[in-house]
This record gives structure tokens, sequence and C-alpha cells, in this order.
């Protein structure tokens, strides 16, 4: 079977996908993993990817191009996202990933990684009649994309992150009650300037890392369980309950919650406020979590 490799770079993580196609063109996954290398770091404050971040991530993209290869991967494909598209100097990473390991980085548009998205989401969840909303919030953007039944309607990407906010506002350890009403108040101004609902949402979908620790936290996963998180749902009143827990403890604290990835902890409160706010906005009581993303959707586009 010949296998394909998806390095997707995002802000917070970058995600890597091996997947092998067999002779009747039906996909198996062969590796799915997340680093979470924080490119992102300090870009809000200087525009610019930092030193240390860069040298970081390029390597962790290097390690994943050399673990493709001794997979046998008969294609590599790297895409970068928001922190890629705001960054001063993205154009030297790409270098020197290029320089490193032979892999060009393609810096995808904000609508062309929500069609991608879209892709997965329709390939993965059965959701095909109605109005779907669709919401992917990392640590720089959140994406979204608006179908009725089988068309896609708008998609588009926001300037509203987890690192943002948490750099920003959410500074003390742990954060105090002023602080987390005025990340709420950040974010609800920040999403409603552009998220306009017409009329009633019959699904909402959220996927990537936030939704995904989200529901891993929720279920009690000690070991992550792709097949457990695929198509659960989360309640307004379970994101809550949870957005109490990490605004009551430290960083450190937090790490020890079964389920949330501790290279995570220091976000996922904000990431958890974004979410909150999206289902006031969509009028969702409750949310299905998708674990494919844009690197299922890429695979499938490019490859099928």
């Amino acid at each position: 079977m010949a296998k394909y490799a998806v390095i997707d770079i995002g802000t917070n993580s970058i995600k890597f996908h091996i997947a092998a196609k067999d002779a009747a063109g039906q996909w198996s996954v062969v590796l799915d993993e997340a680093n979470i290398s924080r490119l992102g770091e300090g870009l809000q404050a200087t525009g610019n990817i930092s030193p240390e971040a860069m040298e970081r991530n390029v390597q962790v993209v290097a390690e994943m191009a050399a673990r493709a290869r001794e997979q046998g991967a008969v294609e590599i494909v790297a895409v970068g996202t928001m922190c890629l598209r705001t960054a001063h100097n993205a154009q030297e990473f790409v270098k020197r990933v290029k320089d490193a390991c032979d892999v060009t980085v393609e810096i995808l548009p904000g609508e062309e990684e929500a069609r991608l998205a879209y892709l997965a989401i329709k390939s993965g969840i059965g959701l095909d009649k109605g109005k779907l909303v669709i919401f992917d919030t990392g640590g720089g953007s959140t994406e979204f994309i608006f179908g009725q039944d089988e068309r896609i309607e708008k998609r588009f990407s926001l300037n509203v992150g987890a690192v943002r906010y948490t750099e920003q506002i959410l500074k003390s350890n742990p954060v105090t009650p002023a602080e987390l009403q005025q990340a709420m108040t950040a974010i609800e101004q920040d999403l409603a300037a552009d998220l306009h609902i017409e009329g009633a949402v019959d699904a909402l979908v959220g996927m990537g890392g936030t939704a995904t620790n989200l529901s891993a936290v929720k279920h009690q996963l000690a070991k992550y369980d792709p097949d457990v998180i695929q198509g659960s749902t989360l309640e307004l009143a379970e994101i809550e309950r949870q957005i109490a827990l990490y605004q009551s403890k430290t960083i450190e604290e937090r790490k020890k919650i079964i389920g949330l990835q501790p290279k995570r902890a220091d976000v996922i409160l904000a990431g958890a406020l974004i979410v909150k706010i999206i289902m006031q906005l969509t009028g969702a009581s409750a949310f299905t979590v998708s674990d494919r993303g844009l690197r299922h959707g890429l695979i499938v586009d490019r490859f099928a």
C-alpha cells in the first residue's frame, strides 16, 4: 500500500499523520500524533517567531520528515496555518525547514484551511442534513465553516486563539476571577464582531486539540483513544465545569488532570472560554467532537 504523510504546523502544535491507501482506494491510519512545540510563543508581542521557537520547531519538522521516510512515505506534505500566515519572518522558517529536511512548507490561506477541515468532518461524521457549523479553535486562530446539507456556505478564519488570551490576560497562576471575566469579555467582543449567526444551527462540531482535550478530560482518558473522542458530545454544563476546574488550579496542578495533555495545561482555560462563547453565540447547548482535522482532509484532497 502507498503511504503518504502530512505535517500540519500550527501556532501551538505540529500534527503528524501518515496514512496508507490500498488498491481499492481505502485509507488506513499508520500514525497520528502531535507535538506541542509552540511555534507561536511570543508572536503576539513581537510579530516574529522567536529564535528559540524557530529552532525547536524546525527540529520537530525535520524529525517528523525523517520518520515519514523511514515508514516509506512516497510523499510528504507540510502546511502552515495562522502563525505562519502572520509572522513577519515566516519565510525564514520555511527556508530553514527546506534546508534541514528538504520539505517545502506551504502556507495555507485561512479559507483553504477551512475547506480542508470541512472535508475531514464530512468524511468522518455522518452529519449530512441541516445547518452545520464547524469550528477549530487553536493557539493562534479559530476557523469556522458554515454548511447547509452538502454545501459549504461560507468559511473564514478569525484571529481568536488561546495563546493570545493566555499571554495577554490570563497571567496569574492560578487565574483570578477578574482575569477570567476580562478574558471572557474580550473573547466575546472579538468573536461577536465577525461571527454572525442567521437562524437556528442544527449541528455544531468542534475539532482540533482544544475540543479533543476537553472531551478526553470529560471521559477521563489516561491514554488518548480516538475511537472514544470521535463523535463524542460535550454539553455547555460540562464546558462550564471544566472552566471552573482550570481556573481553580495552578498550571502545575492542571498537568495532573486525567485526559489533559500536560503541555496544553497553560492554554486550556482560554481554549475552553472560546468554546463556551462559540456555543453561546450559536445557541448550542452541546456540540459534537471530531478527532479528524486538517491533516485528514489534506490526505483525502491531495491523494484521493
